[in-house]
């Protein structure tokens, strides 16, 4: 059984940076898309970074050039790092694994089964 819990998140400052833990059981990473997600109350779910089995990483485009996320296989880990934070960053920020087809096209995540419960994410301006 897959298994995502993620940790890191917090309050910080505008222009602060956070990195956001994943840790994983249950699963083989070079089969799944690994993806994060954020939801912020009224809008839906946004994809904001993946990353396939082939080891290509994809960025939603309000994140681009600020986050990376990274694999560590050995520890069973999915990192985001998060520069430059602004205040339209805050969000929950969830986890999320399955294989699906279409692993570089970033959506609100629904053909994702796997989950994690969330971290939330707070930057004040």
């Amino acid at each position: 059984q897959v298994q995502l819990a993620e940790s890191g998140g917090g309050s910080v400052n505008s222009g602060g940076s956070l990195r956001l833990s994943c840790a994983s059981s249950g699963l083989t990473y070079r089969t799944y898309c690994l993806a994060w997600f954020r939801k912020t109350p009224g809008k839906e779910r946004e994809g904001v970074a993946s990353g396939d089995p082939d080891g290509n990483t994809n960025y939603a485009d309000s994140v681009k050039g600020r986050v990376t996320i990274s694999v560590d296989s050995a520890k069973n880990t999915l990192d985001l790092e998060i520069n430059s934070l602004e205040p339209a960053d805050t969000a929950v920020y969830y986890c999320a694994a399955d294989r699906v087809p279409r692993c570089g096209i970033l959506t609100a995540g629904y053909e994702f089964n796997y989950w994690g419960t969330g971290t939330q994410v707070t930057v004040s301006s």
